[in-house]
């Protein structure tokens, strides 16, 4: 039986489609995929996110355990609230988790992980903790919700009280910030601004129904996943995993290299590879005729074949776009992708497609 976030009755007035997934019954849209999609790159959408595994940290060791637990460098936090992206690695490079770490001062930590891999990461976590002066409390009474587009911090802040309006008004890019029972961030997963805002489960439904009076509307799963594709934002199980390392799925920048003497975990594998250069990399594909790029297609290129990880139609550039993973020499800004058993031409960048709602091919 999937498990229910507190906004599950908030979904059903909005007449969602409800689908499965990781484990909880989610939103798939609610009436209009392409609707949706467009109200977050022109306007401002929530997303109920509550699925999301909120990891809180304290103790005198939690610096010490992240820096050795994750690729990039918690050292670079010097500011309580800022946030940081990062990756947590097996001793052999492969990715278990793509997450998001925030300093709430001293020595607590506040770690936002995927749903799917919630039982792993925890089992990971606390057998990695071993040795070290802290506590690892999962927050279940927590709900979360996302509100992005152009037009979200000026409609969120209509539905929070003054307080927190203000809270949410004084925040830069990645940061966040503790009020009371409630923490804001200025982050996502659209290419969009907005909020990110964790809050105690029993007051989710009054926020959301606040937002939607705001102007705020409701969106699904599936035009999440346009708004990230759009964005080059990679989705874990789909465009990485355990088999593939950072420096394989494009996300090298968040290996923090320096202090050199700083061991985490995977570091030496990553080391000998970076030293040799890895086999494949991570591209963006534009397709130039008709026809909807898939996860798994085959992709061909002047230095042999790659697979797409993520693919679809970008509701905002009106094409087709997609990730792969290509051999580490192609070269060329052209190649090819097979649908259906032929040949299409694709054009190969670097993501992302679309930035705040603007073209980047």
């Amino acid at each position: 039986m999937p498990k229910r976030t507190p906004l599950y009755d908030e979904h059903l007035a909005a007449a969602a489609r409800m689908v499965d997934f990781a484990g909880w019954e989610m939103p798939l849209h609610y009436g209009s995929q392409l609707g949706e999609h467009h109200q977050v790159r022109r306007d401002a959408g929530v997303f109920d996110v509550s699925h999301m595994t909120v990891i809180d940290l304290a103790g005198v060791d939690s610096r010490d355990f992240l820096q050795r637990l994750l690729a990039n460098d918690v050292a670079k936090l010097k500011t309580p609230g800022k946030a940081l992206y990062t990756c947590m690695l097996q001793e052999d490079g492969g990715v278990i988790d793509d997450l998001i770490v925030y300093w709430l001062g001293d020595d607590r930590y506040r770690l936002v992980v995927n749903a799917a891999t919630r039982d792993k990461d925890l089992a990971w976590m606390r057998a990695q903790a071993a040795g070290f002066d802290l506590t690892l409390e999962e927050r279940k009474d927590l709900a979360m919700l996302a509100v992005q587009g152009p037009k979200a911090c000026e409609r969120a802040v209509q539905a929070l009280d003054s307080g927190l309006a203000a809270v949410a008004q004084s925040l830069s890019p990645f940061t966040g910030t503790e009020s009371g029972d409630w923490f804001i961030a200025r982050t996502g997963y659209t290419g969009e601004d907005g909020y990110e805002v964790l809050l105690p489960a029993d007051e989710a439904p009054i926020f959301w129904r606040a937002l939607l009076e705001a102007g705020v509307r409701p969106v699904g799963l599936g035009a999440r996943d346009t708004l990230r594709l759009e964005a080059g934002m990679n989705l874990y199980g789909t465009d990485m995993d355990a088999s593939v390392t950072p420096l394989e799925c494009g996300l090298e920048w968040t290996v923090a290299w320096a202090p050199a003497e700083r061991d985490f975990i995977g570091r030496s594998v990553l080391e000998k590879q970076r030293a040799t250069g890895a086999t494949r990399r991570f591209i963006g594909l534009v397709l130039e005729g008709r026809g909807v790029l898939r996860g798994h297609e085959r992709v061909v290129t002047d230095a042999g074949e790659g697979e797409i990880t993520s693919g679809s139609f970008s509701p905002t550039l009106g094409v087709s776009i997609g990730l792969a993973r290509v051999p580490a020499q192609t070269v060329a800004e052209r190649g090819e992708v097979e649908i259906r058993g032929k040949l299409h031409p694709v054009r190969l960048i670097k993501p992302p497609f679309v930035r705040h709602g603007q073209s980047c091919l």
